[in-house]
């Protein structure tokens, strides 16, 4: 068998007002209603919605010879319901078709399993019921935030029942390696391992409209004759990316609906490839081996490891200070505790504080609303100093 696994990381934060100093114990509403409202509704209808309509058209006319897979996270489901739930009911259909897979991961995208495994699972957890409850179906494979992976976190998912897990296909960890093989988790083998192959990934999702890129232009038949270049026993071929990719880092002016609505076709006409969700992966394909990833890894920048998030003294002061409150929050009855707690965790407010700047700085400005990571820190902070208050308040009465 020689496929191909689409996957696609859905996910909106809720961001954060501006929020000044003069504010500390004096609001408690933390998130930009506009902010997260505009943003929504604006990717919904550059991505969300025709992206959807593409792939709901695709499957239409092959079947379930087309297969796709989704990561959406909590948060953003509940912007869905509250801001687009024309989005939710897009992604409904599609999962409607028997074509489409939904993925488990953190509830509010969020670092959690590198600091607390209680909060992890709960999260998990949470998200889990939250899929079955709006989609009808219970996630088999797990997706952590941002690709985040290590030995010990694949061995957490394995105890929760999880058949398999993707993560980066990063080349300090492969070595010598394919990404394109069934792998499993060093400490626990029942738990197979999918790798993202990247560099066919970011052809699509990041060199696509380059025209500086000497492959420039992507057409369908050249990116399938890159397919069919590949070792014949490299049986898998990964492509995980950011649905925004459709429509909103690639603008459909640049041809991307195009080239996405002639993929299966190329695929079909010129290649003995086919397409199948993770779960169909895990149930059919036998590991080559295992997979060691004592450090944790990431889809991130070049390193591929946890500096986009924690590399700098600004986010390793945020992310410690919030994670501290952990054991005060879990006394706590309070479901408005709880929400804030949960939407503050979002990885993205700390991507929003880094500081690198290198090849894929860009990436790091895009959707950020702050015009320095020192911006986003204070603003954070000045937050996290108002909930802090709340939750010693809490402990106190």
């Amino acid at each position: 068998m020689r496929t191909i696994c689409f996957y696609f990381q859905v996910h909106q934060p809720f961001r954060l007002k501006r929020y000044k100093f003069f504010d500390i114990g004096n609001d408690h509403h933390y998130f930009s209603e506009f902010d997260n409202k505009s943003i929504m509704r604006k990717v919904a209808e550059k991505c969300y919605l025709p992206t959807n309509q593409t792939f709901l058209d695709l499957i239409n006319e092959y079947g379930d010879k087309v297969k796709i897979a989704y990561s959406i996270s909590g948060v953003a489901i509940d912007q869905f319901e509250m801001y687009a739930p024309d989005v939710l009911e897009s992604f409904k259909k599609l999962v409607n078709t028997g074509s489409v897979e939904i993925l488990s991961e953190t509830y509010s995208h969020s670092l959690a399993a590198l600091k607390s495994k209680e909060e992890f699972e709960r999260q998990v957890i949470l998200h889990k019921k939250k899929v079955k409850e709006v989609f009808g179906v219970e996630p088999q494979v797990f997706r952590n935030t941002e690709l985040i992976y290590a030995d010990w976190i694949g061995e957490y998912i394995a105890d929760m029942g999880y058949k398999g897990m993707i993560t980066e296909g990063a080349k300090h960890v492969l070595g010598w390696k394919s990404p394109n093989y069934l792998y499993n988790n060093a400490i626990n083998p029942k738990l197979k391992v999918l790798l993202k192959n990247f560099k066919l990934s970011d052809d699509i999702a990041f060199r696509f409209s380059n025209r500086d890129w000497e492959e420039f232009p992507l057409t369908t038949e050249k990116f399938v004759s890159w397919l069919n270049a590949l070792d014949p026993k490299e049986e898998i071929v990964n492509l995980f990316m950011d649905y925004e990719t459709f429509g909103e880092h690639q603008w459909a002016e640049t041809g991307i609906f195009d080239f996405l609505r002639a993929l299966p076709n190329a695929v079909f006409k010129h290649s003995n490839f086919t397409f199948s969700t993770p779960s169909d992966i895990v149930n059919m394909v036998d590991p080559v081996g295992a997979i060691h990833v004592p450090h944790p890894i990431s889809w991130a920048d070049e390193e591929r490891d946890l500096t986009a998030w924690l590399g700098n003294e600004l986010q390793d002061e945020a992310f410690y200070k919030l994670y501290n409150l952990y054991d005060k929050i879990k006394e706590i009855d309070d479901e408005q505790i709880w929400k804030d707690w949960l939407y503050l965790q979002t990885s993205d407010h700390f991507y929003y504080m880094c500081t690198k700047w290198f090849s894929d700085g860009d990436v790091h400005k895009y959707f950020n609303p702050y015009d320095s990571p020192y911006e986003a820190f204070v603003n954070f902070m000045n937050v996290l100093s108002d909930f802090i208050i709340r939750v010693e308040e809490k402990t106190k009465s």
